[in-house]
């Protein structure tokens, strides 16, 4: 990437140098990332090992955590974990600033990056060990809530709160694929009543009027977003586009669990108006679309948002939708399909499952 490129991408040379100060080369690895270019990763990391360009313990690991996340992003989920397995048993106390004076001086604590945590607690459950997942992501929580009880600067206090949040998050979807509502719920009120910001107070909200709604309160879902309603009211001028949507889209949420798919389209289409990138609408809008029996116009609104698009709405529940409308409307859809992989193949990350056009 040159250096317009990376003034128009938003990155600033600054902020290059920044990177490239704290990590060998670590802006290449953030922007291949960015790009979804994970089998480049991978060879960029084999290439800085072999060639010995990484001079410090920290490098190892920064270097270490981006395969890793490469190789769980292409599905290759026993390989990420052989390389966890390289480092897992010295997070703790061999990875640590003070365990290498001459390279850190005055410098303590772990130099283990967050996500081989996170990782280590996720990856079993890509593997069958949804039970030791949870275990480790609890275990991991317990770890997150002992920093919080020390005496921690604000900023620092304010990362590990994130971190709190991303972790609780996550136990919280793996109990969901379960339909483990019951845990759900106490988890999201615990979240809930947490010193959040409006915003995100609002969107955790609407997470947890999703979960009453699976589970057929449908009215306290309702009472749910009516608080919604409330908070995003309250900030006045400080609404932004995004919470508007967040309101207009639970709207149609609830139109459409009462089968008033009409309304669920206007409310949709209110959301599009203001943000033409409004993924989740447009998706949702095209299914309404495609309940009311009208095809050709959900396949348009689903084809429009892939040419202007591309690289937002590209993700494999719209694919499958999409191509789930082609079998319903044509009888030629298996070559319509292929089409469409093969300009999939052409503008999608290495990550993309191009099984979802089930061709």
């Amino acid at each position: 990437m040159s250096a317009s490129q990376r003034m128009n991408a938003g990155v600033t040379i600054d902020s290059v140098k920044l990177y490239n100060d704290l990590c060998y080369d670590l802006s290449s690895l953030q922007d291949l990332a960015c790009r979804g270019a994970w089998r480049s990763i991978l060879d960029k990391v084999a290439q800085a090992r072999s060639r010995s360009l990484l001079s410090k313990p920290h490098e190892h690991l920064v270097y270490l955590s981006y395969n890793a996340i490469a190789l769980t992003k292409l599905r290759r989920f026993s390989e990420a974990v052989a390389e966890l397995d390289l480092v897992e048993k010295g997070l703790d106390n061999i990875y640590r600033y003070e365990t290498y004076p001459h390279h850190y001086p005055n410098c303590h604590g772990s130099m283990a990056p967050f996500v081989l945590r996170w990782l280590h607690a996720e990856l079993p459950a890509r593997l069958g060990k949804r039970q030791e997942t949870l275990d480790r992501f609890y275990m991991l929580l317990e770890l997150i809530k002992e920093k919080l009880s020390n005496n921690l600067a604000d900023e620092a206090r304010q990362v590990w709160r994130k971190r709190e949040c991303l972790v609780i998050n996550s136990i919280i979807s793996h109990h969901l694929s379960y339909k483990e509502f019951g845990v759900c719920l106490e988890l999201m009120k615990d979240l809930v009543n947490r010193e959040l910001s409006p915003v995100a107070r609002a969107v955790l909200m609407s997470k947890l009027g999703y979960v009453q709604m699976q589970f057929g309160d449908l009215e306290g879902a309702k009472g749910t977003f009516s608080v919604i309603e409330e908070i995003v009211r309250e900030m006045k001028g400080e609404i932004e586009i995004e919470m508007a949507n967040l309101v207009n889209r639970n709207k149609a949420l609830v139109f459409m669990v009462e089968k008033d798919y009409a309304s669920a389209v206007r409310e949709y289409q209110t959301c599009i108006d203001r943000d033409g990138e409004d993924v989740v609408a447009i998706n949702n809008k095209a299914l309404c679309l495609m309940y009311m029996r009208d095809l050709s116009d959900s396949i348009k609104v689903m084809e429009n948002a892939l040419e202007r698009i591309p690289t937002i709405a590209l993700n494999e529940t719209f694919v499958v939708n999409l191509c789930s409308m082609y079998e319903l409307a044509y009888v030629n859809h298996s070559d319509i399909k292929k089409t469409l992989g093969t300009w999939i193949a052409r503008v999608a990350p290495d990550d993309f499952d191009t099984s979802c056009t089930r061709i």
